[in-house]
């Protein structure tokens, strides 16, 4: 099998410098029901926004098994990630109040759901809702990330 071509836009860091910019891992949660792809969102707990499950790199874990354990750990996600990217986005992360926001780069890995757990470590500090890609794609405020999301076929790449 080909390695799927990643249809990557262009990343933007404002004012900052390379050595600024952090590496997050995101993980695209997923499902197929009815024969249509639902992608799972969940609220960051400051702003209220719709995002995807994303945290920092986890010593002796995999960047795919980071975005899983992200996923666990923000939305309740059960479920096996693929180990190959479907791309990045960029970001600012709100820090504290009397901090300037950190640029951020984050890679995507697609993490099909098994099933969702009612109790997990973020439970009652975000929403999490299942919506059709497109819809994901006009949710995000990412416009990397709106690509990745409109662009997701599962059925096409695994």
């Amino acid at each position: 099998m080909t390695a799927p071509i990643i249809k990557q836009l262009p990343l933007s860091f404002g004012q900052a410098g390379k050595t600024d910019v952090r590496t997050q891992f995101a993980a695209l949660c997923y499902r197929v029901k009815a024969k249509k792809i639902e992608i799972l969102l969940i609220t960051s707990r400051r702003s209220g926004r719709w995002i995807l499950p994303k945290g920092w790199p986890m010593d002796g874990m995999t960047p795919a098994d980071s975005a899983a354990q992200e996923a666990w750990e923000e939305a309740g996600v059960e479920g096996a990630p693929d180990s190959r990217p479907l791309g990045l986005f960029s970001y600012s992360k709100m820090l504290d109040d009397d901090e300037k926001d950190l640029p951020c780069v984050a890679m995507v890995y697609g993490v099909r759901v098994r099933s969702l757990a009612r109790k997990f470590p973020e439970a009652g500090q975000r929403s999490r809702k299942w919506v059709s890609r497109k819809k994901a794609a006009t949710l995000v405020d990412e416009p990397e990330l709106s690509r990745i999301l409109r662009d997701f076929d599962p059925r096409a790449i695994y």
